[in-house]
Protein backbone atom coordinates (compact mmCIF):
# COMPACT_ATOMS: atom_id res chain seq x y z
CA UNK A 1 0.00 0.00 0.00
CA UNK A 2 1.53 2.90 -0.91
CA UNK A 3 1.67 6.32 1.85
CA UNK A 4 -0.77 9.06 0.79
CA UNK A 5 0.49 12.29 0.41
CA UNK A 6 0.32 14.51 3.34
CA UNK A 7 -3.56 16.06 3.96
CA UNK A 8 -4.25 19.66 4.23
CA UNK A 9 -3.01 20.48 7.90
CA UNK A 10 0.27 21.03 6.14
CA UNK A 11 -0.94 23.09 2.38
CA UNK A 12 -0.77 26.65 3.44
CA UNK A 13 -2.91 28.93 2.48
CA UNK A 14 -2.58 32.97 0.33
CA UNK A 15 -1.85 33.87 -3.09
CA UNK A 16 1.41 32.41 -3.98
CA UNK A 17 4.18 34.75 -5.22
CA UNK A 18 5.18 35.14 -9.06
CA UNK A 19 8.71 33.67 -10.16
CA UNK A 20 10.14 33.23 -12.84
CA UNK A 21 10.64 29.61 -13.72
CA UNK A 22 13.57 29.88 -15.46
CA UNK A 23 14.91 31.81 -12.38
CA UNK A 24 14.41 29.19 -10.04
CA UNK A 25 16.13 26.34 -12.18
CA UNK A 26 18.93 28.02 -12.74
CA UNK A 27 19.43 29.17 -8.37
CA UNK A 28 18.71 25.07 -8.25
CA UNK A 29 21.10 24.52 -10.56
CA UNK A 30 19.22 22.31 -12.17
CA UNK A 31 19.67 24.04 -15.60
CA UNK A 32 22.53 25.49 -17.00
CA UNK A 33 22.08 29.13 -19.27
CA UNK A 34 22.77 27.31 -22.48
CA UNK A 35 19.75 24.82 -21.78
CA UNK A 36 16.92 27.61 -20.64
CA UNK A 37 18.90 29.84 -23.29
CA UNK A 38 17.63 27.07 -25.77
CA UNK A 39 14.41 26.25 -24.00
CA UNK A 40 13.38 29.58 -24.79
CA UNK A 41 13.64 29.56 -28.55
CA UNK A 42 12.25 26.71 -28.22
CA UNK A 43 8.98 28.20 -26.34
CA UNK A 44 9.22 31.62 -28.82
CA UNK A 45 8.91 29.29 -31.54
CA UNK A 46 6.12 26.78 -30.69
CA UNK A 47 4.53 28.93 -28.38
CA UNK A 48 4.26 26.47 -25.30
CA UNK A 49 4.65 26.59 -21.87
CA UNK A 50 8.12 27.25 -21.00
CA UNK A 51 7.80 23.61 -18.67
CA UNK A 52 6.82 21.58 -21.34
CA UNK A 53 9.37 22.45 -23.57
CA UNK A 54 12.13 21.60 -21.01
CA UNK A 55 10.34 18.26 -20.28
CA UNK A 56 9.93 17.74 -24.19
CA UNK A 57 13.62 18.59 -24.45
CA UNK A 58 14.96 16.05 -21.92
CA UNK A 59 16.80 18.41 -19.69
CA UNK A 60 14.05 18.12 -16.47
CA UNK A 61 11.52 15.59 -16.14
CA UNK A 62 7.79 17.05 -14.57
CA UNK A 63 7.99 15.98 -11.09
CA UNK A 64 11.90 17.97 -10.80
CA UNK A 65 10.26 21.20 -12.03
CA UNK A 66 7.01 20.81 -9.80
CA UNK A 67 8.90 19.84 -7.38
CA UNK A 68 11.33 22.93 -7.75
CA UNK A 69 8.46 25.10 -7.85
CA UNK A 70 6.81 23.72 -4.61
CA UNK A 71 10.07 24.21 -2.23
CA UNK A 72 10.66 27.81 -4.12
CA UNK A 73 7.15 28.99 -3.10
CA UNK A 74 6.93 27.02 0.55
CA UNK A 75 3.87 24.59 -1.68
CA UNK A 76 3.69 20.59 -1.07
CA UNK A 77 4.31 18.63 -4.36
CA UNK A 78 1.82 15.61 -4.45
CA UNK A 79 2.05 12.91 -7.02
CA UNK A 80 -1.60 12.29 -8.16
CA UNK A 81 -0.86 9.25 -9.14
CA UNK A 82 -0.59 7.81 -5.76
CA UNK A 83 -3.34 10.20 -4.65
CA UNK A 84 -7.11 9.24 -3.57
CA UNK A 85 -9.09 11.72 -5.33
CA UNK A 86 -12.36 12.20 -3.61
CA UNK A 87 -15.07 12.94 -6.73
CA UNK A 88 -17.29 14.36 -4.81
CA UNK A 89 -15.14 17.07 -3.80
CA UNK A 90 -14.04 17.84 -6.80
CA UNK A 91 -16.94 18.23 -8.62
CA UNK A 92 -17.87 21.22 -6.68
CA UNK A 93 -15.67 22.97 -9.74
CA UNK A 94 -17.48 22.41 -12.89
CA UNK A 95 -15.44 20.21 -15.76
CA UNK A 96 -15.35 23.68 -17.96
CA UNK A 97 -13.34 25.71 -14.94
CA UNK A 98 -10.91 22.32 -14.13
CA UNK A 99 -9.86 22.50 -17.72
CA UNK A 100 -9.86 26.21 -18.47
CA UNK A 101 -7.42 27.21 -15.22
CA UNK A 102 -5.94 23.83 -15.08
CA UNK A 103 -7.06 23.26 -11.39
CA UNK A 104 -8.10 20.37 -9.70
CA UNK A 105 -10.04 20.41 -6.08
CA UNK A 106 -8.61 17.55 -3.42
CA UNK A 107 -9.84 18.27 -0.58
CA UNK A 108 -12.66 21.02 1.65
CA UNK A 109 -12.94 22.33 4.73
CA UNK A 110 -15.29 24.93 6.59
CA UNK A 111 -13.45 27.81 5.22
CA UNK A 112 -11.02 26.37 2.51
CA UNK A 113 -10.26 24.17 -0.45
CA UNK A 114 -7.03 22.35 -1.05
CA UNK A 115 -6.35 23.05 -4.97
CA UNK A 116 -3.77 21.22 -6.89
CA UNK A 117 -2.64 22.94 -9.60
CA UNK A 118 0.51 22.37 -12.39
CA UNK A 119 1.35 26.38 -12.58
CA UNK A 120 1.26 27.38 -9.03
CA UNK A 121 2.19 31.18 -10.56
CA UNK A 122 -0.99 31.40 -12.76
CA UNK A 123 -2.52 34.48 -10.56
CA UNK A 124 -5.22 35.21 -12.69
CA UNK A 125 -6.35 31.48 -11.85
CA UNK A 126 -5.79 31.63 -8.73
CA UNK A 127 -7.57 35.01 -8.82
CA UNK A 128 -10.61 33.93 -10.48
CA UNK A 129 -10.73 30.33 -8.45
CA UNK A 130 -10.93 32.47 -5.35
CA UNK A 131 -14.02 34.23 -6.69
CA UNK A 132 -15.60 31.22 -8.19
CA UNK A 133 -15.60 29.43 -5.15
CA UNK A 134 -15.62 32.45 -2.43
CA UNK A 135 -12.94 30.10 0.26
CA UNK A 136 -9.57 30.46 0.91
CA UNK A 137 -7.30 28.52 -1.48
CA UNK A 138 -4.52 26.20 -0.31
CA UNK A 139 -2.17 25.42 -3.48
CA UNK A 140 -0.68 22.20 -3.65
CA UNK A 141 1.34 21.67 -7.11
CA UNK A 142 1.16 18.70 -8.47
CA UNK A 143 2.66 17.98 -12.90
CA UNK A 144 0.63 18.73 -15.51
CA UNK A 145 0.63 14.93 -17.01
CA UNK A 146 -0.48 13.78 -13.98
CA UNK A 147 -3.57 16.59 -13.41
CA UNK A 148 -4.40 15.99 -17.21
CA UNK A 149 -4.85 12.26 -16.27
CA UNK A 150 -6.75 12.99 -12.93
CA UNK A 151 -9.11 15.61 -14.34
CA UNK A 152 -10.02 12.71 -17.44
CA UNK A 153 -10.52 9.97 -14.84
CA UNK A 154 -12.82 11.73 -12.61
CA UNK A 155 -14.88 14.18 -15.63
CA UNK A 156 -15.97 11.54 -17.32
CA UNK A 157 -18.75 11.63 -19.96
CA UNK A 158 -21.52 9.68 -18.62
CA UNK A 159 -23.58 12.67 -17.49
CA UNK A 160 -22.88 14.39 -21.23
CA UNK A 161 -23.95 11.28 -22.48
CA UNK A 162 -27.50 10.68 -20.62
CA UNK A 163 -27.88 14.22 -21.40
CA UNK A 164 -27.13 14.28 -24.58
CA UNK A 165 -29.07 11.26 -25.11
CA UNK A 166 -32.54 12.77 -23.45
CA UNK A 167 -31.89 15.79 -25.98
CA UNK A 168 -32.20 13.33 -29.14
CA UNK A 169 -35.20 11.64 -27.39
CA UNK A 170 -36.41 14.84 -27.16
CA UNK A 171 -35.66 15.68 -30.81
CA UNK A 172 -37.46 12.45 -32.27
CA UNK A 173 -40.33 12.22 -30.58
CA UNK A 174 -42.09 9.44 -31.17
CA UNK A 175 -42.15 8.85 -35.07
CA UNK A 176 -38.02 9.02 -36.63
CA UNK A 177 -37.36 10.45 -39.88
CA UNK A 178 -34.26 8.35 -40.70
CA UNK A 179 -33.56 9.85 -44.65
CA UNK A 180 -32.64 13.37 -42.41
CA UNK A 181 -30.90 11.73 -39.63
CA UNK A 182 -27.32 13.33 -40.03
CA UNK A 183 -27.68 14.81 -43.33
CA UNK A 184 -27.53 18.66 -44.51
CA UNK A 185 -25.79 21.10 -43.19
CA UNK A 186 -24.67 21.18 -39.59
CA UNK A 187 -24.78 17.49 -39.30
CA UNK A 188 -21.64 17.58 -37.08
CA UNK A 189 -24.35 19.40 -34.24
CA UNK A 190 -26.84 16.65 -35.03
CA UNK A 191 -27.65 14.92 -31.21
CA UNK A 192 -26.75 11.72 -32.63
CA UNK A 193 -23.50 12.62 -33.43
CA UNK A 194 -22.68 14.76 -29.98
CA UNK A 195 -23.93 11.34 -28.40
CA UNK A 196 -21.93 9.26 -30.46
CA UNK A 197 -18.91 10.91 -30.26
CA UNK A 198 -19.37 11.51 -26.62
CA UNK A 199 -19.44 7.74 -26.54
CA UNK A 200 -16.36 6.91 -28.28
CA UNK A 201 -14.30 9.57 -26.11
CA UNK A 202 -15.30 8.25 -23.27
CA UNK A 203 -14.36 4.98 -24.27
CA UNK A 204 -11.16 5.75 -25.27
CA UNK A 205 -10.67 7.90 -22.09
CA UNK A 206 -11.23 4.43 -20.12
CA UNK A 207 -9.23 2.14 -22.51
CA UNK A 208 -12.72 0.05 -23.76
CA UNK A 209 -11.29 -2.53 -26.40
CA UNK A 210 -15.17 -2.47 -26.88
CA UNK A 211 -18.36 -0.58 -26.91
CA UNK A 212 -22.16 -2.79 -27.03
CA UNK A 213 -25.17 -0.42 -27.53
CA UNK A 214 -28.07 -2.97 -26.64
CA UNK A 215 -31.29 -2.70 -26.74
CA UNK A 216 -33.53 -3.95 -23.99
CA UNK A 217 -37.37 -3.54 -23.26
CA UNK A 218 -37.61 -0.21 -21.05
CA UNK A 219 -34.28 1.11 -21.84
CA UNK A 220 -30.94 1.07 -24.19
CA UNK A 221 -27.82 0.30 -22.25
CA UNK A 222 -24.55 0.86 -23.50
CA UNK A 223 -21.73 -1.05 -21.97
CA UNK A 224 -17.97 -0.60 -22.48
CA UNK A 225 -15.49 -3.80 -22.11
CA UNK A 226 -12.58 -2.73 -19.61
CA UNK A 227 -9.69 -5.32 -19.41
CA UNK A 228 -12.18 -7.77 -20.33
CA UNK A 229 -14.87 -6.86 -18.31
CA UNK A 230 -18.26 -5.35 -19.29
CA UNK A 231 -19.13 -2.21 -17.36
CA UNK A 232 -22.45 -0.46 -17.98
CA UNK A 233 -21.79 2.91 -18.91
CA UNK A 234 -25.07 4.44 -19.37
CA UNK A 235 -29.25 3.25 -19.45
CA UNK A 236 -30.99 5.66 -21.48
CA UNK A 237 -34.68 5.91 -23.62
CA UNK A 238 -34.64 2.86 -26.11
CA UNK A 239 -36.60 5.10 -28.54
CA UNK A 240 -33.07 6.19 -29.33
CA UNK A 241 -31.76 3.46 -30.21
CA UNK A 242 -32.69 3.38 -34.10
CA UNK A 243 -31.21 6.59 -34.90
CA UNK A 244 -27.79 5.55 -33.50
CA UNK A 245 -27.92 2.01 -34.90
CA UNK A 246 -28.68 4.39 -38.15
CA UNK A 247 -25.63 6.93 -37.62
CA UNK A 248 -23.04 3.96 -37.10
CA UNK A 249 -24.30 1.99 -40.17
CA UNK A 250 -24.20 5.15 -42.60
CA UNK A 251 -20.56 5.44 -41.02
CA UNK A 252 -19.39 2.10 -42.22
CA UNK A 253 -21.35 1.29 -45.09
CA UNK A 254 -23.82 -1.09 -44.23
CA UNK A 255 -27.14 -1.35 -45.56
CA UNK A 256 -29.28 0.95 -43.26
CA UNK A 257 -32.73 -0.62 -44.80
CA UNK A 258 -31.83 -4.36 -43.70
CA UNK A 259 -32.91 -4.87 -40.18
CA UNK A 260 -33.83 -8.44 -40.46
CA UNK A 261 -29.75 -9.82 -40.96
CA UNK A 262 -26.98 -9.63 -39.03
CA UNK A 263 -24.27 -6.97 -40.89
CA UNK A 264 -20.35 -6.57 -40.03
CA UNK A 265 -19.04 -3.19 -40.90
CA UNK A 266 -15.66 -0.95 -40.19
CA UNK A 267 -15.41 2.59 -40.16
CA UNK A 268 -12.09 4.97 -39.39
CA UNK A 269 -12.18 7.85 -37.12
CA UNK A 270 -9.66 9.75 -34.79
CA UNK A 271 -10.65 10.60 -30.90
CA UNK A 272 -8.53 12.56 -28.55
CA UNK A 273 -5.86 12.56 -31.36
CA UNK A 274 -5.50 9.05 -31.94
CA UNK A 275 -6.20 7.54 -35.30
CA UNK A 276 -9.05 4.21 -34.17
CA UNK A 277 -10.02 1.71 -36.56
CA UNK A 278 -13.81 0.72 -35.43
CA UNK A 279 -14.90 -2.82 -36.69
CA UNK A 280 -18.79 -3.28 -36.23
CA UNK A 281 -21.23 -6.10 -36.27
CA UNK A 282 -25.04 -5.48 -36.04
CA UNK A 283 -27.46 -8.62 -35.11
CA UNK A 284 -31.26 -8.13 -34.63
CA UNK A 285 -32.59 -9.39 -30.88
CA UNK A 286 -35.76 -8.79 -29.79
CA UNK A 287 -36.29 -5.00 -29.03
CA UNK A 288 -33.92 -3.84 -32.27
CA UNK A 289 -30.84 -4.37 -33.44
CA UNK A 290 -27.78 -4.84 -31.17
CA UNK A 291 -24.14 -3.43 -31.99
CA UNK A 292 -20.67 -4.23 -30.77
CA UNK A 293 -18.17 -2.42 -31.69
CA UNK A 294 -14.08 -3.39 -31.21
CA UNK A 295 -11.62 -0.30 -30.81
CA UNK A 296 -8.18 -0.55 -32.33
CA UNK A 297 -5.82 1.89 -31.81
CA UNK A 298 -2.85 2.45 -34.54
CA UNK A 299 -1.41 4.77 -32.93
CA UNK A 300 1.07 2.60 -30.81
CA UNK A 301 2.50 0.48 -33.26
CA UNK A 302 3.01 -3.27 -32.42
CA UNK A 303 4.35 -4.87 -29.21
CA UNK A 304 7.72 -6.35 -28.73
CA UNK A 305 8.30 -9.99 -27.95
CA UNK A 306 9.95 -8.09 -24.87
CA UNK A 307 7.21 -6.48 -23.34
CA UNK A 308 4.38 -9.63 -23.85
CA UNK A 309 5.15 -10.76 -20.00
CA UNK A 310 6.55 -14.19 -21.83
CA UNK A 311 8.08 -15.97 -18.81
CA UNK A 312 12.26 -15.72 -20.04
CA UNK A 313 12.13 -19.68 -20.40
CA UNK A 314 9.54 -19.73 -22.83
CA UNK A 315 10.71 -16.52 -24.85
CA UNK A 316 13.88 -18.15 -25.45
CA UNK A 317 12.17 -21.47 -26.74
CA UNK A 318 9.59 -19.51 -28.92
CA UNK A 319 12.53 -17.20 -30.30
CA UNK A 320 14.02 -20.22 -31.58
CA UNK A 321 10.96 -21.86 -32.92
CA UNK A 322 10.10 -18.53 -35.14
CA UNK A 323 13.67 -18.39 -36.63
CA UNK A 324 13.57 -21.62 -38.58
CA UNK A 325 13.17 -21.74 -41.55
CA UNK A 326 9.90 -23.54 -42.31
CA UNK A 327 6.90 -24.96 -40.45
CA UNK A 328 3.87 -23.49 -38.96
CA UNK A 329 3.52 -21.65 -35.68
CA UNK A 330 0.39 -21.28 -34.27
CA UNK A 331 -0.77 -18.72 -31.47
CA UNK A 332 -4.40 -20.04 -30.22
CA UNK A 333 -7.18 -18.79 -27.67
CA UNK A 334 -10.49 -16.91 -27.90
CA UNK A 335 -11.61 -13.31 -29.45
CA UNK A 336 -9.71 -10.81 -27.81
CA UNK A 337 -7.10 -12.08 -26.13
CA UNK A 338 -4.08 -10.89 -27.80
CA UNK A 339 -3.43 -13.68 -30.23
CA UNK A 340 -3.05 -10.89 -33.34
CA UNK A 341 -0.38 -8.71 -30.47
CA UNK A 342 1.83 -11.72 -30.40
CA UNK A 343 1.94 -12.67 -33.73
CA UNK A 344 3.18 -9.15 -34.63
CA UNK A 345 5.50 -9.18 -31.95
CA UNK A 346 7.30 -12.12 -33.90
CA UNK A 347 7.04 -10.09 -36.97
CA UNK A 348 9.10 -7.24 -35.55
CA UNK A 349 11.69 -10.23 -34.96
CA UNK A 350 11.64 -11.43 -38.51
CA UNK A 351 11.15 -8.38 -40.33
CA UNK A 352 14.76 -7.67 -42.21
CA UNK A 353 16.36 -6.85 -45.09
CA UNK A 354 17.10 -10.95 -46.10
CA UNK A 355 13.32 -11.61 -45.56
CA UNK A 356 10.00 -10.88 -47.91
CA UNK A 357 7.08 -11.08 -45.44
CA UNK A 358 3.49 -11.32 -46.57
CA UNK A 359 0.65 -11.06 -44.50
CA UNK A 360 -3.11 -12.03 -44.94
CA UNK A 361 -5.78 -10.48 -42.43
CA UNK A 362 -8.99 -9.68 -41.98
CA UNK A 363 -8.89 -6.47 -40.87
CA UNK A 364 -4.86 -5.38 -41.23
CA UNK A 365 -4.31 -4.34 -37.41
CA UNK A 366 -1.33 -2.92 -37.54
CA UNK A 367 1.52 -0.83 -40.02
CA UNK A 368 4.77 -2.22 -40.30
CA UNK A 369 7.11 -0.88 -42.74
CA UNK A 370 8.41 -3.50 -44.83
CA UNK A 371 5.90 -5.78 -45.05
CA UNK A 372 3.53 -6.70 -48.08
CA UNK A 373 -0.26 -6.78 -46.11
CA UNK A 374 -3.41 -8.01 -47.87
CA UNK A 375 -6.90 -6.94 -46.67
CA UNK A 376 -9.19 -9.85 -47.04
CA UNK A 377 -12.21 -8.52 -48.72
CA UNK A 378 -15.48 -11.33 -48.20
CA UNK A 379 -17.21 -8.96 -50.65
CA UNK A 380 -15.14 -9.36 -54.02
CA UNK A 381 -14.83 -12.89 -53.00
CA UNK A 382 -10.91 -12.02 -52.17
CA UNK A 383 -10.57 -14.57 -49.61
CA UNK A 384 -8.08 -15.84 -47.40
CA UNK A 385 -7.53 -19.00 -49.43
CA UNK A 386 -7.75 -17.19 -52.67
CA UNK A 387 -5.22 -14.61 -51.24
CA UNK A 388 -2.89 -17.23 -50.13
CA UNK A 389 -2.96 -19.01 -53.26
CA UNK A 390 -1.09 -15.66 -55.27
CA UNK A 391 1.13 -15.30 -52.28
CA UNK A 392 2.64 -18.58 -52.45
CA UNK A 393 3.63 -16.97 -55.97
CA UNK A 394 5.15 -14.09 -54.61
CA UNK A 395 8.13 -16.04 -53.36
CA UNK A 396 8.05 -14.97 -49.62
CA UNK A 397 10.06 -16.03 -46.89
CA UNK A 398 7.14 -15.60 -44.01
CA UNK A 399 3.69 -15.62 -44.59
CA UNK A 400 1.27 -14.68 -41.38
CA UNK A 401 -2.29 -15.81 -41.94
CA UNK A 402 -4.77 -14.32 -39.85
CA UNK A 403 -7.27 -16.88 -39.25
CA UNK A 404 -7.67 -20.10 -40.07
CA UNK A 405 -10.99 -20.29 -40.75
CA UNK A 406 -11.66 -23.48 -43.06
CA UNK A 407 -10.12 -26.34 -44.51
CA UNK A 408 -9.22 -25.14 -47.57
CA UNK A 409 -7.32 -22.06 -45.53
CA UNK A 410 -5.46 -24.91 -43.48
CA UNK A 411 -4.54 -27.20 -45.92
CA UNK A 412 -2.78 -24.39 -47.97
CA UNK A 413 -1.39 -22.66 -45.03
CA UNK A 414 -0.05 -26.11 -43.91
CA UNK A 415 1.25 -27.14 -47.57
CA UNK A 416 3.12 -23.63 -47.69
CA UNK A 417 4.78 -25.14 -44.10
CA UNK A 418 6.05 -27.82 -45.85
CA UNK A 419 7.17 -26.24 -49.00
CA UNK A 420 9.70 -24.41 -47.33
CA UNK A 421 7.70 -20.98 -45.84
CA UNK A 422 7.54 -20.34 -42.31
CA UNK A 423 4.16 -19.38 -41.40
CA UNK A 424 2.60 -18.28 -38.56
CA UNK A 425 -1.28 -18.16 -37.68
CA UNK A 426 -4.13 -17.75 -35.32
CA UNK A 427 -6.78 -21.06 -34.53
CA UNK A 428 -9.60 -20.87 -32.26
CA UNK A 429 -8.95 -23.77 -29.52
CA UNK A 430 -8.97 -24.07 -25.64
CA UNK A 431 -5.43 -24.72 -25.23
CA UNK A 432 -1.94 -25.36 -27.07
CA UNK A 433 -2.60 -29.73 -26.90
CA UNK A 434 -5.80 -28.84 -28.79
CA UNK A 435 -4.53 -27.19 -31.80
CA UNK A 436 -3.11 -29.95 -34.08
CA UNK A 437 -6.66 -31.99 -32.74
CA UNK A 438 -8.68 -29.04 -34.23
CA UNK A 439 -6.58 -28.91 -37.77
CA UNK A 440 -6.99 -32.81 -37.88
CA UNK A 441 -10.99 -32.34 -37.09
CA UNK A 442 -11.30 -29.50 -39.64
CA UNK A 443 -10.05 -32.44 -42.56
CA UNK A 444 -6.50 -31.59 -43.08
CA UNK A 445 -4.56 -34.95 -43.36
CA UNK A 446 -2.58 -36.50 -40.16
CA UNK A 447 0.39 -36.43 -42.08
CA UNK A 448 0.68 -32.71 -42.63
CA UNK A 449 -0.40 -31.75 -39.52
CA UNK A 450 2.54 -33.88 -38.14
CA UNK A 451 5.24 -32.62 -40.58
CA UNK A 452 4.47 -28.75 -40.67
CA UNK A 453 3.46 -27.81 -37.34
CA UNK A 454 6.54 -26.84 -35.02
CA UNK A 455 4.63 -24.94 -32.47
CA UNK A 456 2.01 -23.89 -30.66
CA UNK A 457 1.61 -20.71 -28.51
CA UNK A 458 -2.31 -20.69 -26.01
CA UNK A 459 -2.72 -17.80 -24.66
CA UNK A 460 -5.20 -15.67 -22.15
CA UNK A 461 -5.30 -12.05 -20.85
CA UNK A 462 -5.40 -11.66 -17.51
CA UNK A 463 -6.06 -8.52 -15.19
CA UNK A 464 -3.62 -7.42 -12.74
CA UNK A 465 -3.83 -5.93 -9.17
CA UNK A 466 -4.52 -1.89 -9.07
CA UNK A 467 -0.96 -0.77 -7.34
CA UNK A 468 -2.45 2.47 -5.64
CA UNK A 469 -5.35 0.38 -4.00
CA UNK A 470 -3.83 -2.98 -3.06
CA UNK A 471 -3.44 -4.49 0.03
CA UNK A 472 -2.85 -8.44 1.94
CA UNK A 473 -5.35 -10.46 1.35
CA UNK A 474 -7.10 -13.67 2.92
CA UNK A 475 -8.35 -16.15 0.47
CA UNK A 476 -11.43 -18.35 1.36
CA UNK A 477 -11.28 -21.79 1.55
CA UNK A 478 -11.87 -22.96 -2.02
CA UNK A 479 -9.56 -20.39 -3.45
CA UNK A 480 -6.51 -21.69 -1.24
CA UNK A 481 -7.30 -25.02 -1.81
CA UNK A 482 -7.40 -24.65 -5.23
CA UNK A 483 -3.43 -22.61 -5.22
CA UNK A 484 -2.36 -25.50 -3.21
CA UNK A 485 -3.63 -27.64 -5.91
CA UNK A 486 -1.88 -26.45 -8.74
CA UNK A 487 1.56 -24.61 -7.25
CA UNK A 488 1.73 -27.85 -4.60
CA UNK A 489 2.55 -24.80 -1.90
CA UNK A 490 0.55 -22.99 0.74
CA UNK A 491 1.55 -19.55 -1.17
CA UNK A 492 -2.21 -18.17 0.27
CA UNK A 493 -0.06 -15.94 2.74
CA UNK A 494 1.09 -13.87 -0.40
CA UNK A 495 -2.73 -13.15 -1.62
CA UNK A 496 -3.14 -9.76 -2.42
CA UNK A 497 -6.11 -8.09 -3.77
CA UNK A 498 -7.16 -4.24 -4.46
CA UNK A 499 -10.12 -2.69 -2.55
CA UNK A 500 -10.89 -0.17 -5.29
CA UNK A 501 -9.60 3.05 -5.72
CA UNK A 502 -10.29 7.01 -7.90
CA UNK A 503 -7.38 5.27 -10.09
CA UNK A 504 -8.99 2.01 -11.42
CA UNK A 505 -12.76 2.70 -11.26
CA UNK A 506 -12.87 1.31 -7.98
CA UNK A 507 -12.54 -2.55 -9.45
CA UNK A 508 -9.38 -3.00 -7.99
CA UNK A 509 -7.66 -4.03 -11.34
CA UNK A 510 -5.37 -1.85 -13.61
CA UNK A 511 -4.43 -3.06 -16.86
CA UNK A 512 -3.91 -6.96 -17.74
CA UNK A 513 -0.93 -9.13 -19.26
CA UNK A 514 -0.74 -12.49 -21.43
CA UNK A 515 -0.62 -15.82 -20.12
CA UNK A 516 0.99 -18.17 -22.11
CA UNK A 517 1.61 -22.13 -22.74
CA UNK A 518 4.12 -22.99 -25.16
CA UNK A 519 3.82 -26.32 -26.85
CA UNK A 520 7.12 -26.99 -29.33
CA UNK A 521 6.49 -30.37 -31.92
CA UNK A 522 9.10 -32.74 -31.33
CA UNK A 523 9.58 -36.15 -33.34
CA UNK A 524 7.45 -38.02 -30.28
CA UNK A 525 4.65 -35.33 -30.51
CA UNK A 526 4.65 -35.56 -34.41
CA UNK A 527 4.72 -39.35 -34.20
CA UNK A 528 1.47 -39.63 -31.70
CA UNK A 529 -0.23 -36.91 -34.40
CA UNK A 530 0.57 -39.45 -37.17
CA UNK A 531 -0.72 -41.86 -35.36
CA UNK A 532 -4.07 -40.34 -34.91
CA UNK A 533 -4.10 -41.50 -31.86
CA UNK A 534 -5.76 -38.03 -29.88
CA UNK A 535 -5.68 -39.45 -26.58
CA UNK A 536 -1.70 -40.26 -26.17
CA UNK A 537 -1.26 -37.20 -27.99
CA UNK A 538 -2.93 -35.30 -25.27
CA UNK A 539 -1.25 -36.71 -22.72
CA UNK A 540 1.74 -36.64 -23.57
CA UNK A 541 1.26 -32.62 -24.79
CA UNK A 542 0.41 -31.94 -21.36
CA UNK A 543 3.11 -33.80 -19.51
CA UNK A 544 5.78 -31.44 -21.29
CA UNK A 545 3.72 -28.40 -20.27
CA UNK A 546 3.65 -29.34 -17.00
CA UNK A 547 4.79 -26.55 -14.38
CA UNK A 548 4.51 -24.24 -17.25
CA UNK A 549 0.99 -24.49 -18.49
CA UNK A 550 -2.16 -21.58 -18.52
CA UNK A 551 -2.93 -22.55 -14.76
CA UNK A 552 0.40 -22.83 -13.85
CA UNK A 553 1.17 -19.48 -14.91
CA UNK A 554 -2.16 -17.92 -13.47
CA UNK A 555 -1.23 -19.55 -10.06
CA UNK A 556 2.43 -17.86 -10.76
CA UNK A 557 0.85 -14.49 -11.05
CA UNK A 558 -1.40 -15.02 -7.60
CA UNK A 559 1.92 -16.11 -5.47
CA UNK A 560 3.87 -12.91 -7.29
CA UNK A 561 0.98 -10.50 -5.96
CA UNK A 562 0.00 -9.31 -9.49
CA UNK A 563 -3.19 -10.95 -9.45
CA UNK A 564 -5.98 -11.88 -7.21
CA UNK A 565 -6.78 -15.52 -6.72
CA UNK A 566 -10.32 -15.22 -7.90
CA UNK A 567 -9.14 -13.39 -10.88
CA UNK A 568 -6.65 -16.60 -11.82
CA UNK A 569 -9.51 -19.02 -10.86
CA UNK A 570 -11.91 -16.67 -13.30
CA UNK A 571 -9.30 -16.94 -16.45
CA UNK A 572 -8.37 -20.80 -15.32
CA UNK A 573 -11.98 -22.24 -15.81
CA UNK A 574 -11.97 -20.75 -19.71
CA UNK A 575 -9.26 -23.77 -20.46
CA UNK A 576 -10.20 -26.36 -17.43
CA UNK A 577 -12.77 -29.27 -17.65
Amino acid sequence: MVEMPARSESVKAGRPKRVRLGDVLLQQKLLSQEQLRQALEGQRQSGRKLGRVLVESGYLTEEQIGETLGTQLGLPFINLKYYNINPAVTRKLPESQVRRFRALLLEESDDSFVVAMADPTDLYAYDELTRILKRVLRIAVVSETQLALAIDRIYRRTEQITDLARELGEDIGDVVDFGALGEGQGAEDAPVVKLLQSVFEDAVQVKASDIHIEPQEKQLQIRFRIDGVLHVQTQVDPKIAPPLVQRLKLSSGLDISEKRLPQDGRFNMRVRDQPIDVRISTMPTQFGESVVMRLLRRSGGAARLDDLGLPAGMLQRFRAIIEKPNGMILVTGPTGSGKTTTLYAALQELNTPERKIITVEDPVEYRLQGLNQVQVNEKVELTFSRVLRSVLRQDPDVILVGEIRDTETAQIALRAAITGHMVLSTLHTRDAASAPLRLIDMGVPHYMVAYSLQGVVAQRLIRLNCEICSEPYQPEPREAEWLREVLWADAAAGAVAGRGCQHCNNTGFSGRTGLYELLEIDAELAALIGEGNPGKFVDAAQARMRGNSLRDEAAKLVAAGRTTVAEAMRVASQFED
